[in-house]
């Protein structure tokens, strides 16, 4: 086996890696943005706000729905 070979067989896992862990960001990011809408949306409804805080919470399940769909069909 050549040098080279083995090179190139060292970096195809860590471009795999690198593809994968460029999808987590995006996908954590929609997590989280989910999380602190179901946060706020608990703080607004048990403090007095029942309305707002039903509204905010309507956005948790469309911020997943959103993250499925624009991250849909990429490995993770």
């Amino acid at each position: 086996m050549t040098q080279k070979s083995a090179e190139n067989k060292r970096k195809s896992p860590t471009s795999k890696r690198s593809v994968s862990s460029s999808i987590g960001l995006p996908k954590g990011l929609f997590f989280l943005a989910a999380g602190i809408s179901f946060v706020l949306s608990v703080s607004l409804f048990f403090t007095g706000s029942r309305e707002q805080g039903i509204f905010v919470g309507i956005w948790v399940p469309s911020i997943l729905s959103a993250g499925g769909l624009l991250l849909g069909g990429r490995d993770s």
